[in-house]
């Protein structure tokens, strides 16, 4: 089949629709020019390169001939990487979630010759199914539509598009600020309420939040662990253990060569959607890492390297950056790559494959679809005393059937690599690097985020010093960086010079916050735009404020703003952090869910931000062994020679031997030597 115009493209998701008989055009004014001049509609399917129903639809229709025609003769037809645009994802989303309620992957909406959505939808079947009409039936009513009752559709174009302009206005209309009323969210009973209501939603018998499908929602558990170390509320991590307990355990978790995926199809956590993210992983390390560092659980350990292990691996490219995701399928087949049947174990791990099959709860019959995904229904301790075997003994030879069924696997054909380079989610995974460092102390996760960040810095900037692009791939930088990808950035330098000492990630923090304010900030409301204000080709500039699978970058860059601002004592910065908090929470006191890493920042709000600052010419051990410590609201610099340019760090004295100071606004107490003095004095100001 020959090429159609996708083939200048870079993203694996596009490419893949390259070679489709539909006359796919990339988003742009080329296609939109077309539609103006022919006066025909527009169709913007939207996917993603490890979205299994998209794969789907695209071998059902895109790859037919017939249905292929009918799009070409009756619209112009454009094909979106959502992790390439979210900007046109989130727009186009919020009009299909409008029209029919609900929305997902691939995300298929027409639009009038300017942009404007006029009817949407997901996955349609190539017969009528599920009760839905056919691909086919629908293209013909659309395009017979749009002929027929054009005025109809235009005026359904401009009542969506203000739609999503009115539900844009979140900010505007709680200007005012709550205290004026006499609400002061930053009071210790308010998180209490937080946590009610997260508990309201939790499964406390399986783990996780809500009903199926499940996902990790990291924020709520990075909450009730905050929450627990404040508080010593012993159900708020009993929840977040619980349920990270039970995805550890679980199929979600890939329990041969570690790494994470999706979610969960199903209320146990055994049947995953097969595709694993970078972003999924690099906020699962952070949160296990927390997790380790308040229980030390040598299990968060291990999933901890094992998942590092994982992205090393098969999401590391050769010159420090990190691919985007691995595919759900292979082979056609959902799953098939990780999928075991009991016959295959047996002849593979020969007179241990009884201990694994039972451990893995593997069966003749299979747990998915005939075959087996592997998952523990029980402890490894409560296992070996099952079994009345030695702990160490199963270890042992559970160990051994993995690396050998491993090895094996690795044969296999692999699932598809969406070899795109991403900023934001490699900043993410420079933040996971430095928390699990943090927690571990291998210098090798260290090492890993300043090689990375060094790689986005020489590859990712653009015309002025500050410009960043957002996606990277075949040596060639595309698509100017959105709000996610800045703010990311920033807390991923703030973590760097945490577990580093280089202030100079600081200064770049800094400069790069800057300038986000003016090319993202809204001054009316103090929040700030997805898209930066010379981008023209999407019909609104959206705010994002809730939790998707990553974290609101209005939320990321207001805790940025918090940080940044205690560093450098600029007091409009942390001001303007708290009003946006303060604006927000009434939403995020009822609707934590939505809001979870706000929540936590509510939470840092509430108890301030300790200012701990070490000095010495040889402090790297004493660093190491306090960052090991869960401390979660603190700034924390530490210098190893004279350094006059951040307040905190000012005329502090400069020593062979290691000096700890805490501080409060600046003002420090008297010096101490050992970590464990600090963590005293630490907890002299909660009780």
């Amino acid at each position: 089949m020959p090429a159609n115009r996708l083939i200048n493209e870079t993203s694996p998701y596009l490419l893949g629709h390259a070679h489709n008989p539909v006359d796919w055009y990339p988003w742009g004014e080329e296609a939109l020019l077309r539609a103006r001049n022919e006066n025909k509609p527009v169709l913007v399917s939207i996917g993603y390169s490890a979205c299994h129903w998209c794969h789907v639809m695209e071998r059902e229709s895109f790859e037919d001939i017939q249905t292929a025609e009918l799009m070409n003769s009756r619209f112009v037809c454009i094909k979106v990487d959502r992790e390439e645009r979210p900007d046109l994802d989130h727009i186009y989303m919020d009009a299909v979630q409008a029209m029919t309620g609900s929305g997902g992957w691939p995300l298929n909406v027409f639009l009038t010759p300017d942009g404007k959505p006029f009817f949407g939808g997901t996955y349609y079947p190539p017969r009528p199914a599920f009760n839905r009409p056919s691909w086919v039936q629908l293209l013909t009513s659309i395009a017979e539509a749009y002929q027929a009752k054009r005025q109809e559709i235009e005026d359904q174009g401009e009542s969506l598009t203000s739609y999503i302009v009115r539900a844009n206005d979140f900010g505007l209309e709680n200007r005012r600020d709550p205290g004026e009323e006499g609400f002061n969210p930053f009071r210790k009973e308010i998180l209490g309420t937080i946590v009610a209501q997260i508990m309201k939603t939790a499964d406390k018998r399986k783990g996780g939040f809500g009903s199926a499908p499940k996902f990790p929602q990291t924020f709520l558990i990075q909450y009730l662990l905050h929450h627990y170390h404040f508080t010593g509320d012993e159900s708020s991590l009993n929840q977040a253990c619980l349920s990270l307990d039970r995805m550890i355990q679980g199929g979600i978790y890939d329990q041969l060569g570690g790494g994470f995926a999706r979610y969960a199809t199903d209320d146990n956590w055994l049947i995953p959607h097969f595709e694993k993210m970078l972003y999924d992983n690099a906020l699962l390390v952070t949160v296990i890492s927390e997790a380790y560092q308040l229980t030390h659980k040598e299990e968060y350990k291990r999933v901890v390297e094992e998942t590092m292990d994982f992205v090393s691996r098969e999401l590391l490219s050769p010159d420090g950056g990190f691919y985007a995701a691995l595919d759900a399928d292979s082979e056609g087949e959902e799953g098939k790559y990780y999928l075991w049947d009991k016959s295959e174990l047996e002849r593979l791990l020969k007179e241990e494959a009884a201990l694994f099959c039972s451990y893995f709860n593997v069966t003749a019959e299979g747990n998915w679809e005939g075959r087996n995904i592997l998952y523990r229904p029980m402890a490894l301790k409560e296992f070996a005393e099952s079994q009345n075997r030695e702990l160490k003994e199963v270890e042992e030879k559970l160990a051994r059937c993995r690396a050998t069924l491993l090895e094996h696997r690795n044969r296999r054909v692999h699932p598809a690599l969406d070899d795109k380079i991403l900023l934001g989610w490699n900043a993410l995974m420079i933040a996971a690097c430095c928390k699990a460092y943090a927690a571990l102390g291998k210098e090798a996760y260290r090492d890993l985020a300043v090689r990375n960040l060094e790689f986005l810095w020489n590859h990712f900037r653009g015309e002025g010093i500050y410009y960043f692009y957002h996606t990277y791939k075949d040596k060639r930088a595309s698509h100017p960086g959105f709000l996610d990808d800045y703010a990311f950035l920033v807390y991923a330098l703030i973590q760097l010079q945490e577990v580093t000492g280089n202030s100079e990630y600081l200064t770049r923090a800094k400069e790069i916050t800057e300038w986000v304010i003016v090319q993202f900030g809204e001054e009316e409301t103090g929040y700030f735009f997805f898209t930066h204000r010379d981008q023209r080709d999407v019909i609104v500039r959206k705010k994002e404020m809730f939790d998707g699978a990553v974290a609101s970058g209005n939320a990321v860059m207001s805790f940025n703003i918090l940080l940044l601002g205690e560093i450098f004592d600029v007091p409009a910065w942390k001001s303007r952090a708290e009003s946006n908090c303060r604006m927000l929470a009434r939403s995020v006191i009822q609707y934590p869910l939505s809001f979870g890493f706000w929540a936590t920042m509510v939470q840092v709000i509430t108890y301030g931000l300790m200012e701990i600052v070490m000095t010495g010419e040889n402090l790297h051990e004493v660093r190491k062994v306090f960052l090991h410590n869960f401390i979660p609201n603190r700034v924390f610099q530490s210098a190893t020679g004279q350094n006059s340019q951040f307040p905190l760090l000012k005329d502090k004295p400069l020593t062979e031997s290691t000096l700890i100071f805490l501080c409060k606004d600046y003002s420090c107490q008297n010096p101490v030597n050992e970590v464990h003095e600090l963590v005293a004095l630490i907890g002299n100001v909660y009780n």
